[in-house]
């Protein structure tokens, strides 16, 4: 694995209001996001609580993961988590399409689960891009505007985690 650039002054500002533990937490699953993803593009944003989130492309509708940091734990949240494959129900999560993994200890970080994830949601947000792709040219080359749907579009891309 590739060693993860060293987090911004923003970024360490930001995790300092939390508890140094919280902080430590959502360090490593930084960490390992960008083990499993080099190429990932990270960006801050202060909402609700603090995210910092990761596409291919710097664009927050490509991106395929967050670590999202609360005062009492940290949560890796897959975009479209309800689209990936989840066997052993370990997304946590009843919305349409987010879903998380919860990781509130250190002993939590050791998960397999949590790299799988990483990987297949980004194995699916580069299929969804492609799809994106080939529909913004058939439909340059129609002439036509109609949206492909959405829930069959997602069932031709569940991924497996494995």
């Amino acid at each position: 694995m590739t060693k993860s650039p060293p987090p911004s002054e923003e970024l360490i500002r930001q995790l300092s209001q939390f508890d140094l533990k919280v902080g430590e937490l959502a360090l490593e699953l930084r960490a390992m996001v960008l083990e499993e993803v080099p190429a990932a593009v990270e960006r801050l944003v202060r909402v609700y609580a603090f995210v910092f989130w990761y596409s291919l492309t710097g664009r927050m509708m490509d991106a395929f993961c967050q670590v999202v940091v609360y005062p009492k734990g940290v949560n890796l949240m897959f975009n479209r988590g309800a689209e990936l494959e989840d066997p052993d129900g370990v997304l946590v999560g009843e919305g349409k399409i987010i879903r998380h993994i919860k990781v509130r200890r250190p002993e939590d970080l050791k998960n397999p689960h949590l790299r799988r994830f990483i990987r297949a949601a980004l194995k699916h947000a580069k299929s969804i891009a492609k799809e994106r792709r080939a529909f913004a040219k058939e439909k340059e080359s129609a002439g036509g505007s109609t949206k492909p749907s959405t829930r069959a579009s997602a069932k031709r891309r569940r991924r497996s985690v494995d």
